[in-house]
């Protein structure tokens, strides 16, 4: 029986669940069916649980097969279908260790002029061969691309190339050739950039501003090819380079076949590179072009098969200027010759002549044996064991005062002062004069000359050494001596190099030597009083130096004639002679030390007029003072 309202009827759904309605009340709300029970849990047998890991495992093994296919089938197409292709890829790439390139340390005048410094350039290389083979790859005609490559090369670098010389290398048939040498950098990157199979190479450049300036003093540094490296030649270069060289340093980098590029972010295992120390020099730049081109104009004028010059500071033997007529440019090779790559003033001794009289003269005034105004009863000619030496003119017996036999040049008078100074004390002397010793000036190549040992000496050797004959010197030892006059005795060795200056700046002073006392400071002022009578030109008081005076300065000086071997004889030749001048200015305080020696000049020339337009420049560079007074007109000759 029905109640009031509206029931929930029950009835079954299709398959037999029994479903239950929803009945509307009274007030017409829906009430919310009543859930159904939840579904049981399925519940895992072990058996369930077996059938399940065996399905995984059978899953991953079906993965791992598919996997070993696919590598095994990557591993035959690299090893086989691509193994060419890949090669060549492989190539491209290549492991390379590099040479980091130290730079050379620069060489300085005086005041920090640069004579000789490096900069970094590039050298252009390429392979003929490769150009060919990929050019007819590719379908272009090889010819062709090797002109334009020339044409390219040629407007860039203008007159430094010849074009037809670039394409005859670029036809070769060689794997490899250098196109240019010394290219700028930002030309080359020019160059590679349109030409990428144009190679490039680092390497570095000396450069010498002054060109044949110095050149025998600092010589020459090449780049050589097999070191990557510059290495000097010459001079300065040479017996410096290993601390002008510094060290080179290394790094490990990936590079692309067939060019320097370096793969970004490869570079490894860096040494830095230790860039070489600097040298500056005591020689002053202005006064050593003056001076070379004063010795090369007189010896034009002369006639002189050579010459060589040096200016010495008179206190502190500094070399300001070092010269030879015969020179060359560091920066031409084609004037590399031997004649013209050494430097004869410290290499090639020659006989002095009278320049040497000045040994017997100051050792007769240090022993007191003799005072400037002695005078000697003068011979025409003097006997010395089986010789007999005459003066360079004709006269009979003749009172010269000790000055005198100085300024005229006696041969007589200074081998009758030498026999009073005695043979063991000369030979002494010789010494502390510095003869027949190197001045280890820093300089390749020195010569220490030659003076025959004491036990060498024959009956006549005391008839040539006095007068300058019989031994050798070079101009540099012959500027020494006078040196030592000028320095109150005191004989300082030369020297050329200043100081080291180290990568970072620091200037290390080279080392002073230490002075020999030749003399007392007395005996030297006396000798330079009395070397001042050879540039007189008094009435019958005439000096044989007289061109070498300067107007306004006092000039003390020795001039020097000496008879050259004939090896064709075996004696002394009566035509070939060198000629000597040795002499400092001002002398009354004395500034610089001026040596000449000219090699076989016509007949009657002399150094002293090249003196005094030396001493002239000097004068004017280095504003010195004019002298309080001129100098003393002395006495040479009692009539």
């Amino acid at each position: 029986m029905a109640a009031a309202g509206v029931g929930v009827s029950r009835g079954r759904v299709p398959g037999g669940r029994p479903t239950r309605r929803a009945a509307t009340g009274k007030e017409g709300r829906q009430r919310p069916a009543p859930r159904s029970p939840a579904a049981p849990a399925r519940i895992r047998t072990p058996a369930r649980r077996r059938l399940d890991v065996s399905r995984r495992l059978v899953f991953g093994r079906v993965v791992l097969v598919v996997a070993l296919l696919a590598a095994g089938l990557k591993l035959v197409q690299v090893q086989g279908l691509q193994a060419a292709t890949l090669q060549e890829a492989s190539a491209r790439q290549r492991v390379v260790k590099q040479t980091i390139m130290a730079e050379r340390g620069a060489i300085t005048d005086r005041n920090g002029e640069p004579l000789a410094f490096s900069v970094r350039v590039k050298a252009l290389s390429a392979q003929p061969n490769r150009i060919t083979r990929d050019r007819t790859e590719v379908g272009q005609d090889p010819d062709e691309h090797k002109q334009a490559m020339a044409r390219h090369v040629k407007a860039v670098l203008g007159d430094k190339v010849d074009e037809q010389e670039l394409l005859e290398k670029l036809r070769s048939d060689r794997k490899f050739v250098y196109l240019v040498d010394d290219v700028e950098p930002a030309r080359a990157r020019e160059i590679t950039k349109e030409f990428p199979e144009i190679a490039t190479e680092d390497r570095e450049l000396r450069r010498y501003p002054g060109g044949p300036l110095a050149a025998n003093v600092i010589g020459v540094a090449n780049w050589r090819a097999d070191e990557r490296k510059l290495r000097g030649l010459a001079g300065l270069e040479t017996s410096r380079d290993s601390l002008l060289a510094g060290t080179d340093g290394r790094r490990v980098v990936d590079t692309a076949a067939g060019s320097d590029a370096v793969i970004p972010g490869s570079e490894r295992a860096v040494v830095p590179a230790v860039p070489g120390s600097g040298l500056q020099l005591t020689v002053d730049a202005d006064l050593q072009y003056t001076l070379q081109q004063l010795l090369a104009d007189y010896v034009a004028q002369t006639g002189a098969e050579g010459a060589s010059a040096v200016v010495l500071d008179a206190k502190t033997a500094e070399v300001y200027a070092l010269a030879n007529d015969k020179t060359f440019d560091p920066s031409d090779r084609a004037t590399f010759e031997p004649e013209t790559m050494g430097n004869p003033a410290v290499s090639s001794p020659f006989e002095p002549g009278s320049v040497n009289k000045v040994v017997a003269i100051a050792t007769a005034i240090e022993d007191g044996l003799l005072q400037p105004d002695s005078v000697l009863d003068v011979p025409g000619s003097i006997r010395v064991s089986d010789r007999t030496i005459h003066d360079a003119w004709s006269h009979g017996t003749i009172q010269l005062t000790f000055t005198g036999v100085l300024a005229k040049s006696s041969n007589v008078g200074t081998l009758m002062t030498a026999q009073r100074v005695g043979e063991d004390r000369y030979a002494e002397m010789l010494v502390k004069f510095g003869l027949g010793a190197r001045t280890d000036v820093g300089l390749p190549g020195e010569s220490a000359g030659r003076v025959p040992q004491r036990s060498e000496w024959s009956g006549s050797t005391f008839g040539n050494l006095p007068i300058g004959q019989g031994l050798s010197m070079t101009v540099l030892q012959m500027a020494g001596m006078y040196q030592a006059i000028a320095n109150d005795g005191l004989r300082v060795p030369p020297r050329i190099v200043a100081a080291e200056v180290t990568p970072d700046g620091q200037r290390i002073e080279a080392p002073r030597p230490e002075g020999v006392r030749v003399v007392s400071e007395q005996t030297a002022q006396t000798v330079r009083g009395m070397l001042r009578a050879v540039v007189q030109d008094a009435p019958r008081q005439r000096g044989t130096g007289v061109p070498a005076a300067l107007a306004g300065y006092q000039v003390a000086g020795k001039t020097g004639t000496a008879q050259q071997p004939d090896p064709r004889c075996g004696c002394y030749s009566d035509s070939r002679y060198w000629f000597t001048f040795a002499g400092m200015f001002p002398a009354d305080d004395p500034r610089f030390v001026v040596a000449i020696m000219l090699d076989a000049p016509k007949s009657g020339m002399s150094a002293a007029p090249l003196f005094h337009d030396i001493a002239s420049y000097l004068a004017q560079r280095y504003q010195v003072p004019l002298s309080p007074e001129p100098s003393p007109i002395q006495q040479l000759q009692v009539y």
